[in-house]
Order: structure tokens, then C-alpha cells, then sequence
């Protein structure tokens, strides 16, 4: 008998393609001899090939013609059995549709965020998970895998400590904490002169520097918490993918909001303070699969866990309306909170 062969949808974004890889992991887990073909953007291909769970990694670029057109025809030709969107948007599932793929599996109307694009799936899953990386697990259970998730494992290239030296500014290597101010929208970000206050007492407390992780858009905020932060002064970071992964996995611990930078320092194995507000993180929250469940669902203000440690207002009605200014529930956490919470995850640590 043929060995499958699927076609893995997924092109972004940072903090999605980590909550697809326990799925996938599931996938590669029932399928081991099996050809699996992931399927992004050119600049999460580093962090794919970290995972080791794909056979071959192609790349596409979603607003050039001539690349779609070469990836539909490359699709065509690959002669795939199974098609898996776990991204749900139109871009996405219509590459495995024009190519033909005779079974494509997607999530139904009530589970994707844009009308109509479950048209182009032959087989539509109702999601009835909570956490949006149960729900990519569900894909994965009607493809075929055993169970809808399993554990995987990340392999950064480190960094050497020239360089991380010359990141950081100092000598001291090994024990810093990362702030990552941004978030996408700036309704779910918590208040860059919070996040300087913090690092002052992170510095004033703990004896830790801070590194400012920011990304494109995100000068502003990375200069206001650099600037509410006086004597402290954290180092900035905005590098490459790469770099990013071996800063977050070296990380004492990483604070931030509900992104992408967040997900991937749960991922890499380092212990996370996670502030949300108007998102969910019953649904969006760090999730570390290993029991093969789900992060629990008490949100009101701290989350026990040996590993991360979530605070959110209680009472919050969740949204995703962007706006441009912090969420109210946002302001409601305090910057003593988050950094008791620090304080708990470096006592465990020693």
C-alpha cells in the first residue's frame, strides 16, 4: 500500500504556526513513513524546518501571481492525497482546491473567520474544542492521525556568546528576562510604561537585565518601555527569526501579551507570564501539550501552573475588536502582579 502524502496549509503567523504543531506532530506521530508537505510564507520556513515535522517545506508568497500560479502547479503535480487547511482563509484553502487535490480537509462555517471559504473543503469539521491548537487537532483526526495532538520539539540554532553578548550589551549571558511589548493590535497590549516599570524593578530586584523583543511597527512602543525603564536600560532586539528563537529559549523568562513571540517561548521549553485582556487565552492562551490536553480554563487573575503563569481581569467579555489603544481590562493588571509572577517563575528556576 501507497504511503500517504499530505499537503499541510498553514502560512502564517508566527503565533499560528505554533499552535499548528502539535497537530501536525499527531499527523507525523500515526504517519510516520508518510510525505508531509508544509506549505508558508518564506519567512516562518526557519521555524517549520525547526520542528522537523515536515518531509519538504515549500514557500509561496500570497500577494505575487507567478508564485501562486508556481505553487498550484507545483501542488498539482505532487499528486497529494489529503489537503489539511488549518488556516481557514480563502488564500489558503483555494491553492489545494485550484490544484485539485481530491480530499480537502477545512474547518466548517462556524469555526473560520472568512464567509464561504469552506466551500472549496470536501470535508468540514465542526470544532468543538476550546484551544485554537485542539481545534487544528481535530483537522488533523479526520486525516486519519490516532489522536488530534502529540508532543513535538523545537531545535533552535544557538547562539554563540560573542553574540549574545553583543545583543545584550553585557557579559552576563545566561540571565535576562524578555519583554515583548507588541501584539499585532494594540488593544490587547499591555501599556509600554508598564512594561518600563517593571524592567526597573525586574533590574532594581532581581539583578536581571531585560531584552526588548519588538517587531516591524513597533519602534514606538520598544522606545517607551526603554525610556519608562531609566536605569535599567534593557537592551532592544529586533533581528531575525533565528536569533529570536535563541534569545526566547536562553530567556530566565519572557512576559507579554497574546503573540506570536509569547507562543514561541512556550514552544522552545521557557517558562512565560502571559497578560491577557480582551482575547481568551482559554482558547489562545500558552499551550504545552503533555498529557495530550489542553490548558485548564481558570482565568480570573493567576493560573497555577509549573510552567507559565497567565494573568487576566476577572469578569472580562472577550472581543476581537481592534482598536488602537489598550484594552480597559489591560490597564487592570498591575505591574506589582506581573512582577510577583516573575519573581515565582526565577524562585523556580534556582
Amino acid at each position: 500500500m501507497a504511503e500517504r502524502r499530505f499537503l499541510v496549509v498553514r502560512l502564517g503567523s508566527l503565533g499560528d504556526i505554533v499552535h499548528t504543531f502539535p497537530a501536525v506532530a499527531a499527523l507525523r506521530k500515526s504517519f510516520p513513513a508518510a510525505e508531509i508537505i508544509w506549505l508558508t510564507h518564506a519567512r516562518y520556513k526557519l521555524l517549520v524546518q525547526s520542528s522537523g515535522l515536515a518531509s519538504k517545506i515549500w514557500t509561496t508568497e500570497t500577494r505575487n501571481l507567478s508564485s501562486l500560479i508556481k505553487t498550484i502547479r507545483e501542488i498539482r503535480a505532487a499528486s497529494f492525497d489529503t489537503a489539511i487547511d488549518y488556516q481557514g482563509l480563502w488564500k489558503s484553502a483555494s491553492l489545494p482546491f485550484l490544484a485539485g487535490v481530491k480530499c480537502r480537509i477545512g474547518f466548517s462555517p462556524d469555526s473560520v473567520r472568512e464567509s464561504g471559504v469552506p466551500l472549496l473543503y470536501t470535508d468540514r469539521v465542526h470544532a468543538t474544542s476550546t484551544h485554537v491548537a485542539d481545534q487544528n487537532g481535530e483537522l488533523s483526526k479526520r486525516a486519519g492521525a490516532q489522536n488530534p495532538v502529540a508532543n513535538f520539539h523545537l531545535d533552535p540554532s544557538p547562539l554563540q556568546t560573542e553574540e549574545l553578548s553583543k545583543l545584550l550589551r553585557t557579559d552576563v549571558t545566561k540571565h535576562y528576562v524578555v519583554l515583548s511589548p507588541g501584539g499585532g493590535w494594540r488593544s490587547k497590549c499591555w501599556p509600554p510604561e508598564r512594561f518600563g516599570a517593571l524592567c526597573k524593578k525586574i533590574f532594581q530586584s532581581l539583578s536581571l537585565r531585560c531584552l526588548i523583543n519588538y517587531g516591524p511597527g513597533e519602534e514606538d512602543l520598544a522606545s517607551r518601555v526603554r525610556e519608562a525603564s531609566g536605569d535599567a536600560d534593557p537592551a532592544l532586539f529586533n533581528g531575525d527569526l533565528g536569533a529570536l528563537m535563541s534569545l526566547l529559549s536562553s530567556a530566565v523568562c519572557v512576559v507579554g501579551g497574546d503573540t506570536g513571540p509569547l507562543h514561541l517561548a512556550v514552544a522552545l521549553g521557557t517558562p512565560v507570564v502571559a497578560l491577557f485582556g480582551p482575547t481568551d487565552p482559554a482558547r489562545n492562551g500558552p499551550y504545552r501539550n503533555t498529557s495530550g490536553s489542553s490548558p485548564s480554563a481558570a482565568q480570573s487573575s493567576v493560573r497555577q501552573n509549573p510552567h507559565d503563569i497567565v494573568l487576566r481581569a476577572p469578569n472580562v467579555v472577550t472581543t476581537h475588536h481592534r482598536q488602537d489603544h489598550a484594552h480597559p481590562s489591560m490597564l487592570e493588571i498591575q505591574v506589582d502582579a506581573v512582577f510577583d509572577a516573575v519573581l515565582r517563575l526565577v524562585e523556580a528556576r534556582q
